[in-house]
């Protein structure tokens, strides 16, 4: 692990994380890795998804305290520990928080300045808002889902990254750290609604634009930008592997089509009743060879063609291993923090949080005695 030379642009900040699963972990695991002091509240005994602490990521850089919330001491330690913070997470449905007596008017009561986050899938009102659920279906119902995959098949999933951590984690780390500085200039804090339908709809913002503008079709898979034009999509070589490219803008499809060996007569790039013939002619090239032979023809060219990777293989590129992308810590390998700050870059400090190891010591460092084992 990295010492604490380098804390972080955000040492100092003191946040509270009442353990959850998905989207609130992993904000709370961003804001860690950008140096503030997590503590995360975990509860008795295992969650059904969880797993086994070493290996569990979104724990890095934090430290754990264990406190039942339903005990009778149980809200008054939560609550001590937001006497101190700068922010508060919870992922409950909406009204747990309140009937375990860390909602946000108790929390704000102790602490006026507090930024309370709170982290679901449908918000905190809406006739879903107590229903529930996961990326899956908030994506599904945002409208994003089914942009994904091909036409003629279901949508894609593309696992719990564009719910949970795009339309999420990273929608309430904007708000948590925009409602910080108002907290800072003001003295006032305030609560930060964050649902990933919210988040996930949001994203959508450039492609409801260009829908209103007539340069988007409203179904998946026949766009310039979801796989529908053949100058933007994925292809198989002759082994099985994928290539992905991405040559959008004439000067690069130009440089795709000489590498490539695309005959002169093919379709234009933009003859879009031909895309189909376009896409034929393509993909017969791409057969040709393997996904090695492909990346070494473009390889260092502008034709923005990249071979699809799997983890693993990401992990080694030459690229991300020049630049740091990913690290391994105690043989686990895992995302180095990001994005990357000239004068405060964030750092791996500790390994994840065993469960309740650290309550002493963040008694001592928070100065909340309650905490503190008998």
């Amino acid at each position: 692990m990295d010492g604490a030379t380098n804390p972080g642009p955000l040492a100092g900040v003191r946040v509270v994380e009442l353990a959850g699963i998905g989207p609130g972990p992993f904000a709370a695991m961003l804001l860690a890795d950008l140096g503030a002091d997590v503590v995360r509240v975990d509860r008795p005994g295992a969650g059904p998804l969880s797993i086994e602490p070493a290996y569990d990521v979104t724990n890095r850089n934090k430290r754990s305290v264990l406190v039942d919330l339903k005990s009778p001491e149980g809200p008054g330690q939560v609550l001590g520990l937001v006497g101190r913070a700068q922010l508060l997470i919870e992922g409950y449905r909406p009204g747990v928080a309140e009937r375990l007596g860390v909602g946000p008017d108790a929390c704000l009561a102790r602490n006026p300045a507090l930024v309370y986050g709170r982290m679901t899938g449908w918000g905190q009102d809406g006739p879903l808002a107590a229903r529930a659920g996961h990326d899956i279906g908030y994506t599904a119902l945002a409208g994003t889902l089914g942009m994904i995959g091909d036409p003629d098949g279901p949508p894609a999933i593309p696992a719990n990254l564009l719910g949970d951590y795009a339309g999420g984690s990273l929608y309430l780390v904007v708000g948590l750290l925009a409602a910080l500085h108002h907290a800072r200039e003001t003295g006032a804090g305030q609560v930060v609604d964050a649902a990933v339908v919210d988040g996930a709809a949001h994203l959508t913002s450039m492609l409801w634009g260009l829908l209103a503008a007539g340069r988007w079709q409203d179904r998946r898979g026949v766009n310039l930008l979801d796989g529908g034009a053949p100058c933007y999509a994925v292809y198989s070589a002759s082994d099985g592997g994928h290539l992905a490219v991405g040559a959008l803008e004439p000067q690069f499809y130009a440089e795709f089509s000489k590498l490539l060996g695309l005959e002169p007569d093919a379709p234009g790039q933009f003859d879009v009743p031909r895309w189909p013939e376009l896409r034929a002619r393509i993909a017969a090239r791409f057969a040709t060879r393997t996904l090695a032979e492909w990346t070494a023809v473009f390889d260092g060219t502008d034709a923005c063609v990249e071979p699809v990777l799997s983890m693993r293989e990401a992990a080694g590129h030459p690229h991300l291993a020049a630049r740091g992308t990913y690290t391994q810590v105690d043989g686990v390998t895992q995302p180095a923090p990001a994005p990357r700050f000239s004068a405060t870059p964030g750092t791996l400090r500790r390994p994840p949080a065993r469960p309740g190891a650290d309550t002493a010591e963040v008694a001592r460092d928070w100065g909340v005695p309650a905490l503190a084992p008998r």
